[in-house]
C-alpha cells in the first residue's frame, strides 16, 4: 500500500485551505477551502487565462463604476472558486477601510448581496476584515447579522483575543511575515521549534481551546513546510500552492501537534480588552504594530492596481 503524501496526512488532523486565486491551483489540491486578498487577485487577474473575468469588470467599470466594478470582480473570482470547492471561500473587505467601522459594514453587505445575487448562500463566504480595532468592531456587528467574517493580519495575541471575544468566526495569524520581521531584526535564523511565527499561533491556539472560544484559528502566510508540520492539528491552515505541491510531492509523516485536550490542561490567564487597552499592548508589539501598517498598504496599493486595471481599455 503506498504510503500517504504529507497532504493527505496534514488533512486528517487539520482543515486544509488554499491561499490562491488560481483555480486551476485549487482543482489540483482539492482544499476544503480557499482564501484570496488583493494580491493573489491581482496575480491572478494579470494572467491571460482569466482574462474574461476581467473583461467583465471593466464592462461593469464603465456603467456603473469602478469601485463597483472592483467588488464585481473579487465576487466574481469568489464564484469561480465556489464551483470547486464545497467550503468558504474567502472574499476582503478593500483595505482602505480598515480604520472604518461602518465603512467596513457597508462593503462587506456589498459583497454579500453580489454573491446573494448569485444564489450563493452567506455562510459559504467568509468576510476578510483586517484585525484593527475599527475591524474587530465592524466584525462584531456583522457576525450579529449572520455574516462571518475572516479577521486577517493578524500577529498578535491582544488581536486575537479581541477577535474571539468579538465572536469572529476565523482568525488568520500570519506565521511567516511574523518570522520575516524577527529575521531582519535580528539577522539570525530559526529553525521549527523556534520559529516565532509558530510560537504565536501555539499560544493564540492553546488560549482558545483552554477558553472554549468558538472562534477558528487558520494559521496563514507560511515560509516552509517545517512551519506548516509544526502547526499539524489547528483548525485550519491556508497555504501556498507551491507548498502544497511540496506537501503532495513529500512522503515525510505528519503527526498531530496541537491538542485541545493539552490546551485544556493549561495554566492561562484570562484577558480581556477594550479599545484604550487594545492599543496600546497593539503598540507595545513593535512587530505586531508594522506588520498590520504593511499589510494594509501592500493589500491598498494592490487594490488600486486592481482599480487601474479595470479603468483601463485592456
Amino acid at each position: 500500500m503506498a504510503m500517504q503524501s504529507s497532504l493527505e496526512q496534514l488533512k486528517l488532523f487539520t482543515k486544509v485551505v488554499a491561499d490562491t486565486g488560481d483555480f486551476e491551483l485549487i482543482e489540483k489540491f482539492k482544499p476544503s477551502d480557499a482564501t484570496t486578498n488583493p494580491s493573489l487577485i491581482l496575480k491572478a487577474a494579470s494572467q491571460p487565462r482569466y482574462a474574461h473575468l476581467v473583461g467583465q469588470g471593466r464592462a461593469v467599470a464603465r456603467t456603473k463604476g469602478v469601485g463597483f466594478a472592483l467588488d464585481y470582480l473579487v465576487v466574481l473570482f469568489g464564484l469561480e472558486i465556489l464551483k470547486i470547492i464545497d467550503g468558504r471561500v474567502s472574499t476582503e473587505v478593500d483595505a482602505r477601510l480598515s480604520f472604518d467601522t461602518q465603512g467596513t459594514v457597508e462593503k462587506a453587505k456589498d459583497i454579500i448581496d453580489l454573491y446573494e445575487q448569485n444564489k450563493i448562500s452567506r455562510n459559504r463566504v467568509l468576510i476578510k476584515i483586517a484585525a484593527t480595532w475599527e475591524g474587530i468592531c465592524a466584525a462584531k456587528i456583522l457576525e450579529k447579522e449572520g455574516i462571518h467574517c475572516n479577521l486577517t493580519l493578524l500577529f498578535s495575541k491582544v488581536q486575537s483575543i479581541a477577535c474571539g471575544e468579538a465572536n469572529v468566526t476565523l482568525i488568520s495569524p500570519f506565521v511567516g511575515r511574523i518570522l520575516d520581521w524577527y529575521k531582519a531584526k535580528t539577522n539570525l535564523e530559526y529553525t521549527q521549534d523556534d520559529d516565532p511565527g509558530v510560537k504565536s499561533v501555539v499560544e493564540i491556539f492553546n488560549y482558545y481551546k483552554h477558553f472554549d472560544y468558538k472562534t477558528e484559528i487558520m494559521g496563514a502566510s507560511f515560509r516552509n513546510i517545517g512551519e506548516i508540520v509544526a502547526l499539524s492539528g489547528c483548525d485550519l491552515l491556508t497555504i501556498s500552492p507551491a507548498l502544497l505541491e511540496q506537501l503532495s510531492e513529500s512522503s515525510q509523516r505528519i503527526e498531530k501537534v496541537l491538542s485541545i485536550d493539552e490546551s485544556k490542561k493549561m495554566q492561562i490567564k484570562k484577558l480581556s480588552y477594550d479599545e484604550k487597552t487594545f492599543r496600546y499592548e497593539l503598540n507595545q508589539s513593535a512587530m505586531a504594530t508594522e506588520k498590520l501598517a504593511e499589510g494594509i498598504r501592500i493589500f491598498s496599493s494592490d487594490i488600486e492596481k486592481i482599480e487601474q486595471l479595470l479603468a483601463s481599455n485592456g
